[in-house]
């Protein structure tokens, strides 16, 4: 199966999801969001499928970065548009299995669900 995975190389949850995965034969086609980016387009699919409250990883140091205005009133919108811009908000890995019956399977996290899925 080829997954497209939305990663950051300095991640250690991504470097562990990606080796695993690799490991069970998935073709993998990386795409660094720090050093790649990721198209307004993609972000807005992922989001409509996993929800921006999943997709934004407040815990991440940019996160705490931001300035409380930044972080005030949060919407959809507001969401994708720090995530545009602060690709490193985006929860990761984010992994997209294109599949003809379903269309896209499309995950955030390296839950112990999808782990036990992929690997």
């Amino acid at each position: 199966m080829k997954l497209t995975v939305y990663y950051l190389k300095t991640c250690d949850t991504c470097r562990k999801a990606i080796k695993a995965m690799e490991a069970a034969g998935h073709k993998l086609n990386l795409i660094d969001v720090r050093a790649d980016g990721i198209p307004a387009a993609d972000l807005a699919r992922i989001e409509k499928a996993v929800g921006w409250e999943k997709l934004l990883n407040t815990r991440s140091t940019t996160w705490r970065g931001l300035s409380a205005a930044e972080k005030a009133d949060i919407n959809t919108a507001k969401a994708l548009a720090l995530m545009g811009e602060h690709p490193t908000l985006i929860k990761r890995p984010v992994i997209s299995r294109e599949s003809t019956q379903e269309g896209a399977l499309i995950t955030a996290g390296w839950t112990k669900d999808v782990q036990a899925d992929l690997s």
